[in-house]
């Protein structure tokens, strides 16, 4: 086979040590190889770096093992190392190595003929952005659980609030709770501190508002709601620092983004962290769906199709597109709506979540490859693309209903 790397190294990463197998030619046309051991302190890592450079090695890949491969990667990157980061799935494919020896030598060798294909590892820039993001995204969730746990303490004094109201953390509903745990238990009382339109439900409010709420309910809830004041003053720090990190071209991705249904700028910035902006690391729209893994899985054999189970991509990614696809099956007159539907009434809500949010990752990645902005379709659309086929199936289901219906084509049909 092709030597593409005359010279190049494997390195099989652990927690605590990393093994390395250099490979290269001498003079005389025959290959060697060196293979040392090496901890993973900086100090280490330099060392590793100080060797390579002395077989004169430019190129080195390793297997993307958990995290443990992004301190060797952050420290050999400012050693000015061309890396290369394979796949697992695609070195677990192969198989022939069962050491941490025959490890390194086997992605060395791999690698050396070009039969490792990289993964996509964005810059420094953006890898920065990402820990933000999903810092940004971890303190969400926490302060979702703490909500929750309110809500739990509220139902477990009998206090049904969070029957009446939709956001037990809005204006109105906070100001009662806080009321409950100043001592106010005049259930009058409290549905006067209702806002706006909660104006309305005061009388529902008074029943609601009536349970028993003993003294470690109230201390529970206090703990509760400094917790949350404390995780929505992180979140707002975070999202400031994710502010000051944007430079002019990401903004500009997240003001395209943010047109698409169901994509908010929070979910719009962590696409630009995960996904990044520049388009050439994905040959098209379905490579970048393929890379986050929201698409179905392929596994066909003797013309029978075995599973179309997603495999494990991005999560954090498919995370924000499962949630703005959500938001987007909700919205009315849309084409995101009008697929949901479609394909939630054949193969259930769980599948058409996954083809909106793929549909969404679709249209982001040529809306920023074309700097086009979002074009809707409308949610005729797909009955459009066939509308014979969509005449007998509404036909079929009047006949179903005891109705025969006779069927005029109008010559200018309304769009």
């Amino acid at each position: 086979m092709q030597i593409l790397y005359p010279r190049c190294c494997g390195l099989d990463v652990h927690k605590s040590s990393i093994t390395g197998c250099c490979l290269w030619f001498d003079a005389e046309g025959q290959r060697r190889e060196e293979i040392r051991k090496f901890g993973t302190h900086t100090a280490e890592l330099r060392r590793a770096a100080e060797w390579l450079r002395q077989h004169e090695v430019k190129n080195v890949v390793m297997e993307a093992t958990g995290s443990y491969w992004r301190p060797v990667w952050n420290v050999l990157e400012v050693e000015g190392f061309e890396l290369t980061l394979a796949n697992p799935q695609h070195m677990k494919a192969v198989p022939g190595r069962k050491t941490d020896t025959k490890d390194a030598h086997w992605s060395a060798d791999l690698f050396q003929h070009g039969l490792i294909a990289p993964s996509f590892v964005p810059n420094q820039q953006m890898r920065h952005l990402r820990d933000l993001t999903r810092m940004r995204t971890k303190v969400t969730q926490d302060r979702t659980r703490v909500v929750n746990r309110i809500e739990a303490v509220l139902e477990d004094a009998n206090i049904k609030l969070s029957s009446v109201v939709t956001d037990i953390m809005g204006v109105s509903a906070q100001a009662m709770v806080q009321s409950l745990l100043r001592g106010e238990r005049d259930t009058a009382q409290l549905a006067e501190l209702a806002q706006g339109r909660m104006r309305a439900k005061r009388s529902q409010l008074q029943t609601a508002l009536e349970g028993n709420l003993q003294p470690h309910h109230v201390f529970v809830l206090q703990r509760l709601l400094m917790q949350s004041r404390f995780l929505q003053q992180q979140r707002q720090a975070i999202t400031r620092q994710i502010e000051h990190r944007l430079d002019k071209e990401m903004r500009q991705a997240i003001a395209l983004w943010d047109s698409i249904p169901g994509v908010d700028e929070d979910i719009a910035t962590v696409m630009v962290a995960e996904m990044g902006i520049c388009t050439e690391q994905f040959p098209d729209g379905p490579h970048a769906a393929s890379w986050t893994a929201i698409c179905p899985g392929n596994h066909e054999s003797a013309g029978k199709r075995q599973s179309g189970k997603t495999r494990q991509g991005n999560r954090w990614l498919r995370g924000a597109l499962t949630q703005a696809a959500w938001a987007a099956s909700h919205t009315k007159g849309t084409y995101c709506s009008a697929l949901f539907r479609r394909i939630a009434a054949r193969r259930g809500a769980k599948r058409a979540i996954v083809a909106v949010a793929h549909s969404i990752l679709i249209s982001a990645y040529y809306m920023w490859k074309n700097k086009q902005p979002y074009q809707e379709l409308g949610d005729t659309f797909l009955d459009k693309l066939k509308p014979e086929k969509t005449a007998n199936r509404l036909l079929k289901r009047l006949a179903k209903l005891g109705y025969i219906v006779t069927v005029t084509e109008l010559p200018n049909p309304v769009a």
